[in-house]
């Protein structure tokens, strides 16, 4: 056996044998305990008492119906307008290509706080685009479309890109246009991984504050809500926390994080029971 031989045996076994998969488990361990100890401490805080009496609260009823309205909003104009971006970014060329691809990505990068003083600043009073958004449902889903859509975008542009030229131009050899190739060929195929953007830009949307906060802190009845004046759980809680009350905070944040964990589990069962159009793993919210 020659000298490089026998040093690269050592090395190939490392990358193989019991200390690299030891080193992958104890890295993912970490990042798992980092996800489950701060969950674990909100949910404990908080007694069952009171995290069911979260659950029958008006008030934590009222800010989760608006956070969930808002949100399903927030994905509907994902659908419309993310969509097709992600399809022309994924099969246009243009001027400033790279550009727009820029400014896709800046909200995820924004500060949020900033996001909520820009679109006040761009919709306020005397501004040539007045909107009355100011602590209206309105404010809530610019700002959840403004920090969630990218994400849409993004995923589509991946998925779209993803498609096999050959599928497309086989369609079009069979005589099928631009926009019948699209609907018959390009989304279906691409489904997949534009739901996975939609179920982030959701889970986004959801957890949104800081540009809540400066745009619709409090919302009140007008236009599409007709509900009590309330504001998004994620507001309830800083409100709650900010007025020192703690264990209420931890038993309403504790309540979202039950749904949201009913939410999750029950989209992976469906993946296993193949009720969903993907397979089980394939899809990461």
């Amino acid at each position: 056996m020659s000298p490089a031989s026998a040093n690269a045996s050592p090395r190939r076994r490392w990358r193989t044998g019991p200390a690299w998969t030891g080193l992958q488990v104890a890295l993912s361990a970490s990042l798992l305990l980092l996800f489950l100890l701060p969950l674990y401490a909100l949910l404990t805080y908080a007694p069952p008492s009171e995290i069911g009496a979260a659950a029958g609260d008006p008030a934590v009823r009222a800010a989760l119906w608006l956070t969930f309205y808002a949100s399903g909003i927030a994905v509907l104009a994902s659908v419309v307008f993310a969509i097709p971006l992600g399809y022309l970014l994924a099969r246009r060329t243009f001027p400033g290509h790279s550009v727009v691809e820029a400014i896709v990505a800046l909200p995820v990068v924004v500060p949020h706080l900033l996001v909520g003083l820009g679109l006040f600043l761009l919709l306020a009073p005397g501004s040539p685009l007045f909107f009355s958004v100011y602590d209206t449902l309105y404010g809530v889903i610019f700002v959840m479309v403004f920090v969630s859509a990218p994400y849409t975008v993004l995923a589509s542009e991946l998925a779209f890109r993803a498609v096999d030229t050959r599928v497309l131009e086989a369609s079009r050899s069979l005589g099928a246009g631009p926009a019948t190739s699209f609907l018959t060929v390009s989304f279906p195929i691409a489904l997949r991984g534009i739901i996975g953007g939609l179920l982030l830009s959701w889970a986004r949307a959801v957890s949104e504050i800081g540009g809540i906060l400066i745009l619709a802190y409090t919302v009140y009845p007008s236009g599409l809500y007709n509900g009590p004046t309330t504001s998004t759980i994620s507001v309830l809680v800083y409100n709650l926390f900010q007025n020192g009350n703690l264990r209420y905070a931890a038993a309403v944040s504790s309540f979202f994080l039950l749904i949201a964990f009913v939410l999750f589990t029950a989209i992976r069962v469906a993946e296993r029971s193949g009720w969903l159009p993907w397979g089980r793993g394939e899809l990461t919210p």
